[in-house]
């Protein structure tokens, strides 16, 4: 029986080890002390594992990888997902905005359910070993104790993450050793991440931690509804994480980068200009913009960020409230962003993502060069392109 070698005990490693469990004898090696933590810590608040959107449109999220995705994402479908975790014992529901949970809305179930299953195909996890390369036989990996070993291995699964979230492992030390094997890795960048902007002390003080909520949020021609959180440093939150790969490629352009932040989305310019209209008598600013607008103190704040000296005016404090300017100084760190963009540039590979300077060394998940939003197409290109690398592995195999 066929020996492969999975580095990686994440998403992409742990589904790829599943499928090719019942044809090879499978080992899974990681540098961390246990499996899954990056699923642990996306699962914090509930694992969102897929979307339920039409295919097209799911698709469409992958932007300019989507035509490299797309057959292993049709291959293994949001509802194949679904069925895969049904058959964990963990059913999933769909929630809000027609994301996908577990029904235990818990990772560590699902996970534990997951290493149960693969205990019983017999698939051995070894772990405090970290992947340095290729030797002649099988990969390298660096001991706690310094020395190197080398497993060896028929085929071998390369599912080492990106390059955010490193505490859980995915650390992206992985793109040196490409590079220096003369294989193209696009730099890793953060995707899914907040920016930096530069608040007053007495912005800080007042309302780092605090939410927007209920805004719609504008760059270009793309917009975003959901909340936004203000940090001491800047911006972030699911609809600014919606937003910004066009946020962060317009900041790494140099370019002025104005987030446009409409505080009422419900109310038209004019309805909110008709509520501004009846100011009572020596009613401050703040208490006509709470009382008039229903802005909470967060949001009033904001205003006087972009303009200290807000307008009288009802018209040019609607026409504010509608759309309040954020300017963008910088991205936060890869580090602590959701996902990466960037990674091995897909020429690199073939269409069973084998590597093609490396014959029977195959990469999955985030470790190819594509982004996408947060609601479950993360994961699922994540799971898709395991499943896909499984039969890629597989097809090898019989062909060697």
């Amino acid at each position: 029986m066929a020996h492969v070698v999975v580095v990686g005990a994440g998403p992409a490693g742990l589904m790829a080890a599943e499928r090719l469990a019942p044809t090879c004898r499978v080992t899974v090696v990681d540098h961390m002390a246990s499996a899954g933590r990056k699923l642990l810590v996306a699962g914090r608040g509930g694992l969102n594992l897929t979307h339920t959107e039409p295919l097209d449109r799911f698709l469409d999220r992958y932007g300019p990888a989507r035509a490299l995705l797309e057959p292993a994402v049709r291959a293994f479908t949001p509802g194949d997902l679904r069925d895969w975790s049904a058959g964990l014992g963990q059913p999933t529901f769909v929630g809000t905005s027609d994301r996908v949970f577990p029904e235990s809305f818990r990772a560590t179930a699902l996970l534990a359910a997951w290493l149960e299953q693969l205990e019983q195909l017999k698939v051995q996890l070894r772990f405090g070993l970290r992947w340095t390369g290729w030797g002649g036989t099988g990969p390298v990996f660096a001991t706690p104790d310094g020395p190197t070993t080398e497993i060896a291995a028929d085929a071998t699964v390369l599912a080492l993450g990106g390059g955010s979230w490193a505490r859980t492992g995915s650390d992206g030390t992985w793109v040196d050793t490409f590079a220096a094997a003369g294989i193209e890795v696009e730099p890793l960048r953060p995707s899914n991440c907040g920016f930096t902007v530069a608040w007053t002390p007495y912005f800080v003080e007042r309302h780092a931690g605090d939410p927007l909520k209920n805004v719609q949020l504008t760059f270009g021609d793309r917009t975003a509804r959901g909340e936004a959180m203000l940090t001491d440093e800047g911006i972030e939150g699911n609809a600014v994480y919606a937003l910004s790969a066009a946020l962060r490629d317009s900041l790494d352009a140099g370019e002025s980068t104005v987030l446009v932040v409409d505080l009422r989305p419900d109310l038209t310019v004019e309805a909110l200009t008709d509520r501004l209209a009846a100011r009572r008598p020596k009613e401050s600013t703040s208490k006509w913009l709470r009382r008039a607008a229903g802005l909470p103190p967060v949001a009033v704040s904001l205003l006087r960020e972009a303009q200290p000296d807000l307008p009288d005016d009802p018209a040019a404090m609607a026409a504010l409230v509608r759309a309040c300017p954020v300017a963008l100084t910088g991205v936060q760190p890869v580090d602590r962003a959701i996902s990466t963009a960037g990674g091995i540039a897909f020429a690199e590979v073939d269409d069973q993502f084998m590597l093609r300077a490396r014959p029977g060394t195959f990469v999955a998940g985030e470790m190819l060069d594509w982004e996408a939003p947060t609601g479950g197409y993360l994961l699922q290109a994540t799971f898709s392109t395991a499943v896909a690398v499984a039969d890629g592995v597989r097809r090898w195999l019989d062909r060697n």
